[in-house]
């Protein structure tokens, strides 16, 4: 009798376990098509199911898993690590009383119009509230349940259209169909009365094409007038507790000197360093700003780095700032105002409204950065491309990277300093998310990490030329560059539409159950 009453926690504890191992460093991502079975399980088979005991399982799923897969946070902020999923574990907490409440009345679970009708409107639901997750000033929309599949080739292709919602709305799909199905049979068993599953058979039909449209796009041969581009990214290495001390400045620019001289001599066409890659503001000094600018037009190549800068009003911005090979006179550095800043990193959220994050992390954000306020696309020279470069996580931020594509980017370039994360799988996750912004766009993607992981990306999510993480070293290759004139994806013009849908759908059906769901519950 005991068991009875605690499994449906175990289930839910079972679920965030098995979401957490979805993602790296476990990377079992094969199992994200069962991992919310057991909460749905639990949701719709407890005998005290209940909106709140729903919703309160959901939690629990929810703080196992974001406590679980985040855990990285921990080596910058231990009370981020831990305060963060009580905020993450609402969206869980929300799908799983949704999805009772669309569930009330459902019984043996025989009728396969039904169960397509429920699992179709529980996938909305949760597709809808993971794109919620990554709207506003505390969001953190990393590790949706589409990017456990980073690593299939394949299935990944849907997100042209789709976006990550479209991969995450299949895969919550398979789950409630899954739970649906072994109810079904033990019900049909019961009453040896078999019929034909619509239900399970549609839902097989839908992966399978997705994946043979993901075969079939891998297969196509690349654009004959594409732009090869010859690309040299810097791995400097350099740890954390280092890279902004005074004392390691001078080892630092050595350093960086070293691995560039060794790396101009593959003659790239472009360059790059990492996020923050100069000790202080890149501007702030005359000498710094001619070491930097030497090796542009020394080599006759575009350099992209990452920097700081600040305005007359004595506001600092994350930037990143492009050189081309042009000797002086030539135009000024091209600079990007990064747009999305790290909450808690970068900045404070409601730092006035809400004092006690000022008094909790205040120490480690003594002051905010400023958000840049234009999709500034850096021009490359000889050849003369268009780079989006994203800073630091906005190469996680599907609808931002797209708005640069629509303006016209042919690159995708990310600077960034995942030396924050130690010997984490922060870098890998933050990987593992950027991938799909060359599938959504079908524009490669170029990474330079301070510490790793520093990879090339193709337009079909193939992760090439990687360099280990916490080596010291660069990455040489030839990256194939759409000419301006390539087509956009659907992606790319609409956004998250399908993820907008879904909301909209979600709405509609709470709406038309919720009268009669909370009815039941008084």
């Amino acid at each position: 009798m005991y068991f009875l009453r605690i499994w449906p926690w175990l289930a839910a504890i079972l679920s965030g376990l098995l979401l957490t191992l979805c993602f790296p460093r476990w990377d079992l991502g094969w199992l994200c098509w069962v991992a919310l079975a057991p909460l749905i399980a639990a949701i719709w088979f407890d005998p005290k199911a209940s909106l709140k005991r729903a919703a309160l399982l959901g939690y629990a799923t929810g703080l196992v898993f974001f406590w679980g897969v985040f855990s990285w946070l921990t080596t910058v902020t231990v009370a981020g690590w831990f305060l963060l999923p009580f905020y993450l574990a609402v969206f869980p907490a929300a799908w799983a009383a949704f999805l009772r409440a669309i569930s009330r009345g459902t019984g043996d679970f025989t009728r396969s119009g039904a169960n397509l009708r429920l699992a179709f409107l529980g996938a909305a639901g949760w597709t809808a509230l993971e794109w919620v997750r990554g709207l506003g000033a505390l969001s953190f929309g990393w590790n949706g349940l589409g990017i456990a599949l980073h690593g299939n080739l394949a299935l990944i292709q849907m997100t042209e259209f789709t976006g990550v919602g479209g991969l995450s709305f299949l895969v919550a799909m398979t789950n409630l169909i899954a739970v649906i199905t072994v109810r079904r049979f033990w019900s049909e068993t019961r009453t040896r009365r078999l019929r034909p599953h619509w239900d399970f058979s549609l839902n097989i039909a839908l992966i399978a094409l997705a994946f043979s449209f993901g075969v079939r796009t891998v297969f196509v041969p690349a654009p004959a007038d594409c732009i090869p581009l010859r690309v040299a990214a810097v791995q400097a290495n350099i740890p954390q507790e280092e890279k902004f001390d005074a004392v390691h400045a001078r080892a630092i620019r050595e350093r960086y000197a070293a691995l560039t001289e060794t790396a101009l001599a593959t003659s790239p066409q472009l360059l790059l360093w990492p996020e923050s890659a100069t000790p202080g503001s890149l501007f702030a000094s005359q000498e710094l700003f001619d070491f930097v600018r030497g090796f542009a037009e020394r080599g006759g190549v575009n350099f992209i780095l990452g920097s700081l800068d600040f305005d007359e009003a004595n506001r600092d911005y994350n930037i990143a700032a492009l050189f081309t090979p042009k000797p002086p006179p030539g135009p000024a550095p091209q600079t990007y105002r990064k747009m999305h800043l790290v909450p808690f990193g970068e900045y404070i959220p409601f730092r006035r409204a809400f004092p006690p994050f000022e008094w909790i992390i205040g120490d480690l954000v003594p002051g905010d950065f400023t958000p840049g306020t234009e999709f500034t696309l850096l021009q490359l020279h000889q050849p003369e491309l268009k780079a989006a470069t994203l800073v630091c996580f906005e190469d996680t931020l599907g609808d931002l990277t797209r708005q640069f594509v629509s303006r016209g980017a042919q690159l995708l370039v990310n600077v960034t300093n995942d030396g924050w994360f130690l010997q984490s799988q922060g870098a890998e996750q933050h990987l593992a998310n950027s991938v799909f912004r060359a599938v959504e766009n079908r524009r490669p993607l170029v990474r330079a990490a301070n510490t790793g992981v520093t990879a090339f990306v193709d337009p079909l999510g193939r992760v090439l030329n990687q360099l280990d993480p916490f080596t010291e070293g660069f990455q040489c290759g030839v990256v194939q560059i759409p000419p301006p004139a390539a087509q956009q994806t659907f992606y790319t013009r609409h956004g998250e539409r399908f993820s907008e849908i879904c909301a909209l759908v979600s709405l509609v059906a709470l709406g038309f159950y919720s009268r009669r769901s909370f009815k039941d519950e008084e």
